[in-house]
């Protein structure tokens, strides 16, 4: 597994995935699915790494047009990792990336579950999720 931060734009292509640095060792099993889509997995914890340095990064990564799927998977109830799911919210207000078909999942008991766009935005909107529960 590579780092995101320390790969060079240009070597990533096809299918990326980028998951929480401890996703591998917290989910193994969750893991080995993940390589089942894809051997392109990137590490990334955002515990070291500040949230914006990342999405200029990946960002980056797109800008080369050699990448045409990203995943984002982390542990669930992280509240470094849920950070993540938030990346692609600001690529969306810096790039068209509407080409690019992103997913987005937390690995629960070495399950993928899939997380949507709107739970992510619920997730960043306290006083709407209060009305909704």
């Amino acid at each position: 597994m590579k780092e995101v931060m320390k790969t060079n734009i240009y070597d990533v292509e096809d299918t990326v995935i980028i998951v929480g640095s401890c996703l591998k060792y917290r989910e193994p099993e969750g893991f080995e699915k993940l390589k089942k889509i894809s051997d392109n997995i990137y590490e990334l914890c955002l515990e070291e790494t500040h949230i914006n340095m990342a999405i200029t990064k990946i960002g980056s990564m797109l800008r080369t047009r050699k990448v045409h799927k990203i995943i984002f998977a982390t542990v669930d109830k992280s509240p470094h990792c849920i950070q993540m799911h938030y990346i692609q919210d600001e690529l969306k207000k810096m790039m068209n990336i509407d080409t690019i078909d992103i997913k987005n999942y937390v690995i629960v008991d070495n399950k993928l579950e899939e997380i949507t766009p709107e739970i992510i935005s619920l997730s960043k909107d306290l006083s709407k999720l209060k009305k909704k529960i």
